[in-house]
């Protein structure tokens, strides 16, 4: 359109709004647009939406569909326009009550599908013969390759350079790799037009699917893998799990191959395996993920009863049980399952829960400005590089910042250090680190710096006194904590699962591993590691997550535990009670307002009490409620 960027046409994105007040069309994430309702209920301002890419199903375009559909149904002038190339058309239109549906022809090639006549046992191995074979017996056109991450990539690349030494006077090929890891200028040689006479092979994840297109690509090699985040409620862990595509992946790497011409995609999985193992769709993310985030913003908007709001897959019930457990233990959502002060001020912040609690509480710790830092370095990719033929410089480099007691605190030094040499990019290929991604968190760091500013926060640095900023790190991770029970092993302090400090953690080699510490995120990949992890002390998670533990002093008897139990589970019945009279008074009195007659209905609700006692805490018989539907099953208390 020939336009500036910001005039007539903008965008927004996470921490970054390039619109103004002329701005007619604009650009943004589904999570922008998610968080506009909050502010604007029925999204005033637009009278057209269109979400593209609807087929992958993420999960804020999942919670979109559900808010926009009771919008729609009070905005009878507002067009919803759902695109995609590979969308089940029929299940999106049966969702918004018919809605009609069209079929647009693209401007694609054909492409030419060939399937593997048997199933290959190494699709690493069968990817890089397949390669080979493109290039010393096809025409020309570069070759774009799907792996599933940074490890089979480097791999790819390697066997196919190896191979390709071996060959009698080969042409010549230029292997490109690209994953999230890599230097933004590295990964920007993907698109630089390769020599004469010379193809080009990318090697790439699915990011390549739909997000990336780079001109030339004729032919497409399809592991029939992709790496899937899959979050597990009852372990409360995060697994990466290699696993195989839809068939609308698939569909979507093969049309790669026809974008400039006539194509061909070699896909290393049989044709049957295609029709028969792989789902039609991809699993929505609504379905494999943590919900916290999303509770406490459908929780702002209003919505009671999670179970009854129109998602197009519900996700399970146990994940959202979970999600509403742990923003009760952060002090976001109160007994009966509804919006605390705190939770409020938490849905200012567009990020983990966690972190926002972090933001929030280091005004009271005095640490605002260092808290401020470190959850915008948590908010980007990895910022260190770790280049697979130059570990052991790299890990040097890495070592360099490392805070023998915290993760964080290293993010923490990562920046400060590089604000200290002038955010240099030289300094940070020296040093091994991404410019682009402290650029990044610059920005994010700004941005949050500005939410505080408006909502009257006070900003304000501790010094040299990092024992504050890991006791305020506690406060936001007291409910992800560990034990340690051997050299780099602990046990999650809650769920008893067994977890090991990560090889590149900075206490992993510190000599003399914490006792306990806390943690961002738990993954699992070959084991179960704890990411961004922190040392902290016993009494200060006795202190700040009084609901899960407690200091055991010597001579507490199991009798008197027993009492501790018997009086909190009474005093649980007391206030259980006390809420059930509250909701039946207050239907009472709706009633009476209203001037209408009919039988109230009151759902029991069990409330969490908390145990006077300073010795032992129990909370055994502790809930959290959703409105009409328990969240929460039994928790049981730690002592420490």
């Amino acid at each position: 359109m020939e336009v500036k960027l910001g005039g007539l046409v903008g965008y927004a994105i996470r921490f970054e709004d390039c619109t103004s007040k002329e701005t007619s069309i604009k650009y943004m994430t589904d999570g922008v647009l998610l968080r506009e309702s909050l502010v604007e209920a029925d999204l005033d301002k637009y009278s057209c939406i269109i979400m593209d890419e609807a087929h992958e199903r993420a999960l804020n375009t999942d919670v979109l569909m559900g808010l926009i559909k009771k919008v729609l149904a009070r905005r009878r002038d507002l067009k919803l326009i759902v695109t995609s190339a590979t969308m089940n058309a029929d299940r999106f239109s049966r969702f918004y009550g018919g809605a009609p549906e069209f079929f647009i022809p693209g401007r694609t090639f054909p492409v030419d599908i060939q399937y593997s006549r048997s199933p290959c046992e190494d699709y690493v191995d069968s990817a890089v013969r397949q390669v080979l074979a493109i290039h010393v017996s096809q025409g020309p056109g570069d070759i774009l390759v799907f792996m599933t991450g940074q490890e089979d990539i480097e791999c790819t690349c390697e066997l196919i350079d190896e191979r390709l030494k071996q060959l009698n006077d080969p042409p010549k090929l230029s292997i490109l790799p690209i994953y999230s890891q890599m230097p933004a200028d590295l990964q920007a040689k993907i698109f630089d037009r390769a020599a004469p006479g010379v193809r080009k092979v990318i090697v790439a994840t699915n990011i390549a699917e739909t997000s990336l297109t780079v001109d030339g690509i004729m032919y497409v090699v399809d592991s029939g893998f992709s790496k899937l985040k899959v979050y597990n409620p009852r372990m409360g862990m995060d697994t990466l799990q290699i696993t195989p595509i839809s068939q609308a992946n698939a569909s979507q790497r093969a049309g790669r191959a026809g974008r400039t011409g006539p194509g061909k995609a070699f896909h290393l999985y049989t044709e049957r395996a295609f029709r028969d193992e792989f789902y039609i769709q991809t699993i929505p993310e609504i379905q494999r993920t943590n919900l916290a985030n999303t509770v406490l913003l459908l929780k702002s908007l209003g919505v009671k009863d999670l179970l009854d709001f129109d998602f197009m897959d519900p996700p399970p019930q146990e994940t959202i049980s979970t999600s509403l457990f742990d923003l009760w233990a952060l002090g976001a959502l109160d007994n009966l399952g509804d919006l605390t002060e705190l939770g409020r001020q938490m849905t200012s912040f567009p990020m983990d829960p966690s972190m926002a609690k972090l933001v929030i509480t280091s005004c009271d710790y005095g640490c605002s400005e260092e808290i401020l830092t470190i959850v915008s370095m948590l908010s980007v990719p990895s910022v260190f590089y770790r280049p697979k033929e130059r570990m052991e410089e790299a890990d040097a480099a890495r070592e360099k910042f490392f805070d023998s007691s915290s993760d964080h605190l290293t993010l923490l030094n990562v920046y400060q250090q590089w604000a200290g040499n002038g955010r240099r990019d030289g300094w940070c290929v020296t040093h091994f680190l991404h410019p682009k991604a402290l650029r990044r968190a610059e920005e994010i760091r700004n941005q949050i710096r500005d939410i505080m500013v408006s909502n009257k926060m006070q900003l304000v640095s501790c010094g040299y006194d990092m024992e504050i900023v890991r006791l305020c790190i506690c406060s936001g991770y007291y409910h992800q904590a560990a034990k340690r029970k051997g050299l780099g092993e602990y046990l999650n302090l809650r769920t008893s699962v067994s977890m090991q400090l990560h090889p590149t953690s900075a206490l992993y080699n510190s000599g003399d591993p914490p006792d306990y510490v806390v943690y961002h995120e738990l993954i699992l990949t070959s084991k179960e590691y704890m990411s961004c992890v922190t040392a902290v002390d016993a009494t200060w998670l006795a202190d700040l997550g009084a609901v899960f533990y407690s200091v055991k002093q010597k001579g507490y008897s199991t009798k008197l535990k027993r009492t501790t139990e018997q009086e909190f589970n009474k005093k649980v019945e007391i206030e259980q009670q006390m809420a059930i009279d509250r909701q039946k008074a207050a239907a009472r009195a709706k009633e009476e307002e209203e001037k209408k007659v009919r039988k109230p209905t009151v759902k029991r609700s069990a409330l969490l009490g908390r145990s006077e006692s300073p010795l032992y805490l129990s909370v055994v018989g502790s809930r959290v409620v959703d409105s009409q539907q328990e969240a929460s099953s039994l928790q049981k208390g730690t002592c420490i």
